[in-house]
């Protein structure tokens, strides 16, 4: 992974091999990132995705691997008990032109990863809410 900052606004290229959550998580807590907006697009060979269900309060996820365009990558950094929270979803196209995509819980790199990541003033919390059952901001 390597970047360049341009006042708040950050360019990352995440590469061949790395994986993205975990590679933005440590970015994060290197650069004091507390509180982010993140878009992206790329390549990848394994995806995990989520699909959540409230009334469950569940995830249910599937694993794909193969050659993959990355042709959304978007999310948000915020803080839960004082650490990086990363809340990502993503969609990508498979080779006949098909698309998946959900709750992003990994993604594995195969080619590049273009990210344009803002940094805002300030942090945003997370707390747990029980009607959902979901991390939901807290103001």
């Amino acid at each position: 992974m390597e970047f360049k900052r341009f006042g708040e606004h950050y360019l990352v290229r995440i590469d061949r091999g790395e994986e993205v959550l975990a590679v933005l998580e440590t970015f994060c807590q290197e650069e004091g990132i507390t509180a982010a907006e993140v878009v992206g697009i790329g390549a990848a060979d394994r995806v995990t995705v989520g699909l959540y269900n409230v009334e469950e309060q569940a995830y249910h996820s599937q694993t794909f691997t193969g050659e993959f365009e990355i042709t959304n990558l978007t999310g948000s950094v915020s803080q839960k008990a004082g650490e990086v929270y990363l809340h990502f979803h993503i969609t990508c196209s498979q080779a006949d032109f098909t698309t998946f995509g959900g709750h992003l819980n990994e993604c594995r790199i195969s080619g590049t990863c273009e990210l344009h990541l803002v940094k805002l003033q300030g942090a945003v919390g997370r707390r747990y809410d029980s009607v959902t059952g979901l991390n939901i901001y807290d103001f």
